[in-house]
């Protein structure tokens, strides 16, 4: 370990740095901040309270790490340990010890800056690849080059903040024995880290375009946006994610990871908790190219999407801002990273100025220390700011929107907002979890059904060292951990990456138009071999219900007969069901792979005929039912998640699981509602019990299937639903029971006395 205690600069140190400002004075700062810029700050300083909050909070904790010293360790942990966390904690110093430098022009923070990159030139070319061997692409700091590039894209805007601080000396020895090498390692000596399309690549390529930008250095400049001009790669090598990385006769590099993964709606394949960790090099480095090769127009690069983007991720969020946990995903990320603090900033400086950004901005509470971040801080010192309304949207998938989507819709009941989210989008590359037509529901920010995401305590090192957990392969990536069909108990696509990787789920319709009628539709053809899937979610507002209700038809066709098991998430305590069911004695796995090896079985029932099967449980202080319309022969049982979990790796959650056996084409249908409430303190229950008395489908067909609810007052309200390509402007015709039906659009509501 390299430890230094803070300096006192001696006057011929002065007298050096003096020296460097005056010949490269009219350079640097030039990546993110720049000359101009930085007067404009200065000159306002004092005078914009965001702005000076988020100045004076970086400067406290700047201040107290210089206060400690600085601290080089030999790398040797994983994420998490104390290496680890130690270097990640140096390039976020470092990067706001720069910005404080040019803003407040104290001294310190440039003589903490030189003296932190001297000891890492001086402990950089003496280091071998990181001892952890876990990762496809090791760094030297860090145990992935992921971490490395982390590192260097902060790094990068130090250096430049000092760079006309520092002698021409200390600039040369720093780039021949930290910078280039560095640049090259990440770039010529993990090929197969750099060369791809996946967000580690977009990290890396930002890190070596920027320090190229800083240096002058147009080889690596040319790395970072084109890639390398070599295909040396193992096509067979799997990444520390368990997807393969294949990159022969594929365009790589910076613009190539903004082409591809992106959609023309701005949603990122891999899901926006990764979509959200890859904005900041993607945006910062936007900005870096805007001052620095203005003739890239990089904002207008695709459409604008890099802008779009940051409206899509604002929009994949529920009603407190956290993402939903599409794919690999942390729970509980949310709009308040740095990472969307960084995006929003930079969307409203460089996009058309959108005043409900600053809404968004203002509830994030702080603001990049630049250009980007004052004018924000300013706008909203001016009080310009207006609400950012999310709505029902449909966000497409792949780089030319043909590969599926998310669907999102939204429905208000005075303070509650319910909001359904379908995901029949592509695998999502090595992130990916084999889950076609899955969805989650949220009231507000809590989950009604939940999406697992990820198997992973990131950055903890007691658990892996942070990494992902080898319960991510064997659960959460499973069909049968997310709430869609699994059929004959194997995973989508036999859970193989390379044969999901090739299909993604087909958009049949998405009407939001009526946002008391909102629906959307949607089908999966190669998930299972001659086997369809289709499923048609529906939500309702009815006046007879306290709530928005959730329609959900999950159709399915196929050319043999087989087992299907349909999962709800639900997060809640049981209340009551309305059937009988045996629970075991002894608990027991409900199978032996493919994701049921994780679930225990604790309670079955055998249904004896056609009936409305009804479960209720209690969550947030509120009820909610899930009905089916069941059929003689189906199994309903219950299940939770946490078997063969010898390390207690997974969350002990309960769902119900609706299986039916022997069926070849065949309907799931279930409604849920929210309603009533608990009050602990007054001990009293209000409205807690289902207002539905009987759910059945009373007419099907390849195109319509009618929906009849009785609910507990005796009305009935039958629901049409199309189940093939409709628009608004549609008009149907169905005839039931010799009356006539005509309406216009996706969806008809008929009430009847």
């Amino acid at each position: 370990m390299i430890v230094f205690k803070n300096i006192i600069t001696t006057s011929a140190f002065v007298l050096c740095c003096l020296f460097g400002i005056q010949t490269k004075a009219q350079n640097h700062p030039n990546l993110i901040l720049t000359k101009a810029s930085v007067a404009e700050m200065r000159s306002q300083l004092g005078k914009v309270a965001l702005f000076d909050k988020s100045l004076a909070d970086a400067k406290t904790e700047v201040d107290a790490v210089i206060l400690i010293g600085i601290i080089v360790p030999i790398p040797k942990d994983m994420a998490g340990g104390f290496t680890h966390e130690q270097h990640k904690k140096n390039y976020t110093i470092l990067q706001k010890a720069g910005v404080l430098y040019q803003l407040t022009q104290d001294e310190k923070y440039a003589v903490y800056i030189k003296n932190m990159l001297f000891a890492y030139a001086k402990m950089y070319p003496t280091l071998p690849l990181h001892p952890q061997e876990r990762s496809y692409a090791r760094g030297k700091l860090f145990w992935q080059a992921l971490n490395d590039a982390n590192w260097l894209v902060y790094v990068s805007q130090s250096y430049d903040c000092v760079y006309d601080y520092l002698s021409k000396k200390d600039r040369i020895y720093l780039e021949k024995n930290l910078f280039k090498p560095f640049a090259s390692f990440l770039s010529e000596g993990s090929p197969q880290f750099f060369n791809r399309i996946h967000n580690h690549s977009t990290w890396g390529n930002v890190a070596v375009g920027m320090i190229g930008l800083v240096m002058n250095d147009e080889k690596y400049v040319d790395y970072a946006l084109n890639g390398l001009k070599i295909d040396n790669i193992n096509p067979n090598a799997k990444d520390n994610d368990g997807g393969f990385i294949k990159v022969a006769g594929q365009k790589t590099g910076f613009l190539a990871n903004l082409d591809d993964p992106f959609s023309p709606d701005g949603y990122y394949t891999e899901g926006p908790y990764y979509q959200r960790y890859a904005m900041y090099p993607f945006m910062t480095f936007a900005v870096a190219l805007q001052n620095n090769r203005p003739d890239l127009e990089i904002f207008d690069h695709k459409n604008g999407v890099l802008i779009k983007a940051v409206y899509a991720l604002l929009n994949l969020t529920n009603f407190n801002g956290e993402f939903f946990p599409l794919n690999d995903a942390q729970k509980g990320m949310s709009i308040y990273s740095k990472e969307l603090v960084t995006a929003v900033d930079i969307a409203y400086y460089f996009g058309n100025k959108d005043t409900s950004l600053l809404s968004v901005a203002a509830k994030q509470g702080r603001v990049q220390l630049d250009d980007a971040g004052f004018a924000v801080a300013k706008a909203i010192q001016e009080k310009k700011q207006t609400p950012f309304i999310k709505k029902s949207l449909n966000l497409s998938d792949g780089s030319d929107g043909t590969q599926g989507g998310i669907g999102i819709l939204r429905a208000q009941k005075g303070s509650d907002d319910f909001s359904l989210v379908l995901k029949y989008c592509s695998q999502g590359l090595s992130h990916g979890h084999y889950d076609k037509l899955s969805f989650s529901f949220y009231n507000n920010e809590n989950e009604i059904y939940q999406d697992y995401g990820l198997a992973r305590f990131v950055n903890i090192d007691q658990k892996n060292g942070g990494g992902y957990l080898k319960e991510n392969n064997s659960w959460a990536k499973q069909t049968i951990a997310h709430n869609t069909i699994t059929q004959d108990e194997t995973s989508h696509f036999d859970n193989d990456f390379e044969t999901g990787s090739k299909f993604a789920s087909e958009l049949i319709y998405f009407d939001s138009s009526n946002p008391k009628q909102q629906v959307i539709c949607s089908k999966e053809t190669n998930a299972y071999p001659d086997t369809e899937l289709k499923r048609t979610m529906a939500l309702l507002t009815l006046e007879n219900f306290e709530n928005p209700i959730l329609i959900d038809l999950f159709s399915i066709t196929s050319k043999s007969t087989h087992q299907y098991d349909l999962p709800y998430y639900y997060l809640g305590q049981m209340i009551d069901a309305n059937f009988k069911y045996e629970t075991p004695t002894v608990l027991e796995p409900l199978g032996t792979k493919f994701g049921y090896q994780h679930l225990w079985k604790v309670g079955h029932s055998t249904l004896e005929k056609n009936e409305t099967t009804q479960l209720t449980w209690l969550s947030n202080s509120k009820f909610k039912t899930i009905t089916a319309a069941s059929k003689s022969g189906d199994e309903v049982i219950f299940a939770k998640i946490g078997a063969n979990d010898p390390k207690f790796n997974l969350r002990n959650n309960p769902a119900i699981i609706f299986r039916r056996k022997n069926a070849k084409d065949t309907r799931f249908l279930t409604i849920t509602e929210t309603h009533g409430s608990y009050s602990p303190v007054t001990e009293s229950a209000k409205n807690a019990f289902s207002s539905i008395k009987e759910l059945k489908i009373i007419h099907e067909d390849e195109n319509y299937v009618v929906v009849s609810i009785l609910d507990k007052k005796d009305k009935s309200t039958l629901v049409f639903l199309t189940t093939s390509k409709a628009e608004s402007t549609t008009k149907h015709n169905l005839t039931i029971d010799t009356k006539e039906y005509e309406w216009t659009g996706t969806l008809l509501i008929k009430t009847l006395e």
